[in-house]
């Protein structure tokens, strides 16, 4: 396997297959979240994006190494259009418009079972974690916790490299904020 040089962030990820097990991601989520009434596009980005950060962070490598781009409602893979166009038109998934409150939730139907094959059972034991994480939370609750410190560090349309899943995200302790402030003045930082 090829592996990104250390000294650099990486946006994508070589992952074998990586564009196939996406595809499968997708169809698998899907079917797993069937039952969800708040499952739509906008969870289902969401469980794709945590999925895959959460794999780079335990595994060293994420689970399809699609680039995630920064939008209005949070992380989304830059491939989600395109690749789920091509689903539809393969007939392994179709979109059906549900109406929800003052929207229509985009929900993704899987119309075969998903080549799980693909994946080690610990990868799908991620997936299987963040969708039972986000279940019973609707669109806007699971965009909110996708803006998180990844999220805030980019602009608009920009990717979001996985080596910022070890950013920390914890507040500041007035200890940190002190001793940035030594930094600064032995530093000259601004």
């Amino acid at each position: 396997m090829h592996m990104p040089p250390k000294n650099s962030l990486n946006f994508s990820y070589p992952v074998e297959r990586g564009l196939q097990r996406f595809r499968e991601l997708i169809i698998y989520i899907s079917e797993k979240s069937k039952d969800d009434p708040d499952f739509g596009s906008v969870k289902l980005n969401k469980i794709l994006y945590f999925a895959d950060f959460i794999a780079y962070e335990r595994f060293g490598v994420p689970l399809t190494g699609m680039v995630y781009q920064k939008l209005e409602n949070g992380p989304a893979p830059r491939a989600f259009l395109p690749v789920r166009a091509e689903l539809i038109e393969e007939g392994a998934i179709r979109i059906e418009s549900v109406p929800a409150f003052s929207f229509v939730q985009l929900r993704t139907i899987a119309l075969r079972k998903a080549v799980t094959d693909l994946f080690f059972a610990d990868e799908i034991a991620v997936v299987d974690e963040v969708i039972a994480d986000l279940k019973g939370h609707n669109a806007t609750d699971v965009s909110l916790r996708s803006h998180d410190l990844r999220w805030k560090a980019v602009q608009l349309y920009d990717p979001i490299p996985y080596d910022f899943i070890y950013l920390d995200t914890n507040q500041p302790t007035d200890d940190d904020i002190r001793r940035s402030k030594e930094l600064a003045g032995e530093f000259g930082w601004r």
